[in-house]
């Protein structure tokens, strides 16, 4: 049976009631996580641009937090509105990826065909699964792709699942998501921009169309992976179809929280700044060498990392963020109004990243840094080997309510969402 086939018995098992107690629990706090985000990025600068063009996009699809439009075009801002801010959910493997993503065609969909909490649930629970499993499979970024190309495929997985589709189906939407949308890398290398997010949102776009087209019977290539001109033989010959393969729905258990607004591999090191911030001389500071692992360095440390000239690459630059913390002596949104702060460049210019390949061999079960300032001819240490939220250290109930709560000032619609089996998806947003 080629690969296909098995993903697609397998998305086309799951029900609400075949799902574990805990992974119904988690689904809800990454839906209450993702919507805080989407409500505070609203206004964001790349929202904005993309706001200009709703009266292009008529239609009775579901954008959080305002009216309706296309479902294409719903689904791409919605998913904008959770990556915009980089402070949405993560799984870290050979391949990372930010798996609630996904809720925006969700909620897309959902809106239209009067989708249920419990559906939602359902759903979210295989787009995780899918995902997480790709991500164990191959890594994309080491080829020069990005891993909104695994986004798309688990997104299409989650809708066929949010519709019911049979195995053809769900195979089909597959296809017409992947196969024509392979994504590049080159959106995340060096100065970032607002393509960072639209990568995200122009999967959800892609997946959306490729469900719907599939609903009224648009055939596509039934190999989408295996085939000879697949993603397998053209992208990833390396990919382990084995790591696809199971019976388990518990993914979702295996990623991580963010608690603070950067990129996951940042998330240790604004927990080991704010570990200095008492006792560090920011006016004596000689030098701060930040030891980590190699991820953290590729992906956060490259030359434009130590000159952000927007919140794309500030959100990406190891130095901006621990000088940043270091200096507010907090991290949170509004640190992005720091960019061309004069104290935050100088204390960049002192910082050093360098890789240890201890710390390179923990990645990903731990994502160790260590922080070593010279202040006043002394040294000043700091280390981190489990961020909070981290699935072995996650955030707790009352924690990811707290950050939505600051995230938006919302308090009356928690409940709503904690209850939301019975309730429409297109009430919850």
């Amino acid at each position: 049976m080629a690969i296909e086939n098995k993903l697609a018995e397998f998305i086309t098992g799951v029900s609400y009631n075949s799902l574990g107690e805990d992974v119904k629990h988690e689904v809800k706090r990454r839906f209450i996580d993702a919507l805080g985000v989407a409500y505070s990025s609203m206004d964001s600068p790349a929202a904005l641009k993309i706001k200009k063009m709703i009266g292009l996009y008529p239609g009775n699809a579901k954008i959080i937090g305002m009216g309706t439009s296309s479902p294409d075009y719903s689904a791409f801002l919605n998913s904008l509105f959770i990556r915009y801010m980089d402070f949405n959910d993560t799984y870290l493997s050979l391949e990372p990826l930010h798996p609630s993503d996904m809720f925006g065609p969700l909620v897309s969909l959902s809106s239209i065909f009067n989708k249920t909490g419990k559906d939602l649930i359902t759903a979210a629970a295989v787009g995780y699964e899918i995902g997480t499993r790709l991500c164990d499979s191959t890594s994309l970024r080491a080829k020069g792709y990005d891993h909104v190309n695994f986004t798309e495929i688990a997104m299409a997985a989650a809708l066929s699942r949010l519709l019911e589709f049979d195995e053809s189906q769900t195979i089909n939407a597959i296809s017409i998501a992947l196969v024509p949308h392979v994504a590049l890398r080159q959106p995340r290398v060096g100065g970032l921009t607002m393509w960072k997010a639209g990568a995200a949102a122009n999967s959800a776009r892609n997946s959306v169309f490729g469900t719907l087209a599939t609903l009224y019977g648009f055939t596509s290539p039934t190999e989408p992976l295996s085939g000879k001109m697949g993603f397998k033989n053209i992208v990833a010959p390396d990919m382990d179809f084995s790591k696809l393969e199971g019976s388990k729905v518990n993914g979702i258990m295996r990623t991580y929280v963010k608690k603070y607004p950067v990129e996951y591999h940042a998330m240790a090191a604004v927990e080991a700044s704010l570990k200095l911030v008492n006792d560090i001389d920011l006016h004596h500071t000689d030098s701060i060498e930040v030891y980590t692992y190699e991820a953290a360095v590729s992906i956060l440390a490259d030359k434009e990392k130590w000159h952000p000239e927007n919140k794309e690459t500030a959100d990406h630059s190891l130095p901006f963020i621990i000088a940043s913390t270091l200096v507010n002596k907090d991290f949170w949104v509004n640190n992005y109004n720091d960019i061309r702060n004069k104290q935050i460049s100088e204390l960049m210019g002192k910082i050093h990243v360098t890789e240890l390949k201890e710390f390179t061999e923990q990645y990903p079960d731990k994502l160790p840094i260590r922080l070593e300032a010279k202040c006043n001819g002394k040294k000043i240490e700091s280390e981190i080997e489990i961020p909070r939220g981290h699935y072995k250290n996650p955030m707790d109930d009352r924690e990811i309510e707290s950050k939505f709560v600051r995230l938006t000032g919302i308090t009356d619609s928690l409940k709503d969402m904690w209850t939301m089996e019975d309730r429409e998806v297109s009430e919850l947003v």
